[in-house]
This record gives C-alpha cells, structure tokens and sequence, in this order.
C-alpha cells in the first residue's frame, strides 16, 4: 500500500504530461470502482498547461468524458466571463474542447452573493454525490500559492476554521475580494489530492511546507492530510530544489 503522502519530482517538460498519465490512469479506475469519475479542478497559472494538455487529441480519447463530472474547488467572486474566474480558464483550456455533457459541469456562481453561492455550491454537490456528508472526490487538483495558501484557504482567515460546511465564502482583505473556497473537511475527505507546484518562485514555500515547522495557521497547505486518501505532491526540479533527498523521476 501507498503511503498516504507522496512526492513526485518531475524535471522538464515531461512535468505536465506525467500529470495526464497520471490522471487518464485515475479516470480509468474509478470507472473501473464505481462507474464515475469526479474531479474538482484548480484554478491558477499552474494547472493550465495540464488542462491544455488533456485537450489535445492524444488525450481527449483516454478519458471517459461522458462518465466524469467536474467541478471546482474554489473560484473568485465575479462572472464566468471575467479574465479572472477559475472557471473561465478551465473553460477555454480544457472543458470547452472535450465531450463533456453540461449536466455534468458544477461551477462555482461566483457572479452571486457569496454566501447564497456557497449554500447552492453545498447544496449541489449534496445532489450530485447523493449525500448529506462530506462527498468523496476521486480527485481534487490544488496549487500552492507563495504564502502557503492553496484553494482559496489564506493564513489566518475564518475559513480555515469551518468544520461542518464544505464550501464557504472568504474575503481576502488583501486582495479587495470574496472567494469560495472548499473547506479543510472536504478537501481531507477526497479519495486522492494533488497539489502542482513548478518553477524555481515555488522553491522555498515548498520546503516550508514540506520540510518547515508546522504552524498550518501560517501555511494553510499544512492541513492537507486525507483521512483515508492519498495526498500527492506534485513538483518540478525547479520547485523541488530546496527539499531534502529528493528523487527525481
């Protein structure tokens, strides 16, 4: 058996396509277990190469698209339409350009109120799994922000301190903005969690992280630690420099 937590260092340009290996691979097993795939998507500049990948005609094919829902695990408070939403980005890099049915598409309406946003995001996803616990992704995709944030849980804020509600709304006074953000509770409950890092500004928060003290309060991206899942981190050599005895692959 796998370790609950993992490191995987991938040097180059071989990085995002042995991310999509790796998700094809994710995909196919979960069909295998029970028939679907659920993945919440990452927003950032990180993953966007990922999904442009998953969109090309190589990989398109290997993923049961018909048979996977995808939703999000944070987004900003603003239309669908905006340069800044989660969903946008993933729209054009990568859901815009695979036969994904739209029934099975759940974005974050971060045009509305925040916290009526929140509720119908917990209330769909009560539909979709068919549960009134926590639901069980096959897979969320996180980044890792340069103050240890990932999704949109930051140093310091309320919501890292939810433990009954999967999805809350946040204002970053910081940034002058709401988000909605998955909570500790939902992100630990996922059957795997990957969080991507690259490049060389990424190196000393992942060591941090990865290697530092523990103060979660301070790097939210401390707390990633499922139950009864997997948590896989993802780097390049760029942002793997500052670790210790690393292998890369």
């Amino acid at each position: 058996m796998e370790s609950a937590s993992q490191r995987r260092v991938v040097d180059g340009a071989d990085f995002y396509r042995a991310v999509a290996q790796q998700f094809v691979e994710l995909a196919a097993d979960a069909m295998r277990k029970h028939g679907r795939f659920r993945v919440a998507l990452a927003g950032g500049s990180t993953p966007k190469p990922l999904y442009e990948l998953l969109a090309t005609r190589e990989f398109v094919a290997c993923v049961d698209w018909a048979h996977t829902e995808v939703f999000f695990s944070d987004e900003r408070c603003v239309p669908p339409d905006d340069a800044r939403s989660n969903f946008r980005m993933a729209a054009d890099a990568l859901l815009k350009h695979v036969p994904l049915p739209a029934e099975q598409l759940h974005r974050m309406r971060g045009e509305d109120d925040p916290a009526l946003a929140a509720l119908s995001y917990r209330q769909e996803l009560a539909a979709a799994f068919r549960t009134v616990t926590v639901p069980r992704f096959d897979l969320i995709l996180l980044g890792l922000g340069e103050n240890g944030h990932t999704a949109s849980l930051f140093p310091g804020t309320a919501a890292l301190r939810e433990f009954l509600r999967s999805v809350v709304p946040q204002y970053l006074e910081a940034q002058q903005e709401w988000r909605l953000t998955f909570t500790r509770p939902m992100l630990n409950a996922a059957h795997q969690v990957w969080v991507l890092a690259c490049g060389a500004a990424k190196a000393g928060i992942a060591q941090r992280v990865l290697e530092g003290r523990f103060e979660p309060e301070v790097l939210p991206a401390q707390y990633l630690a499922p139950a009864a899942g997997q948590l896989i981190w993802w780097l390049d050599a760029a942002a793997a420099a500052r670790l210790a005895a690393v292998k890369t692959e």
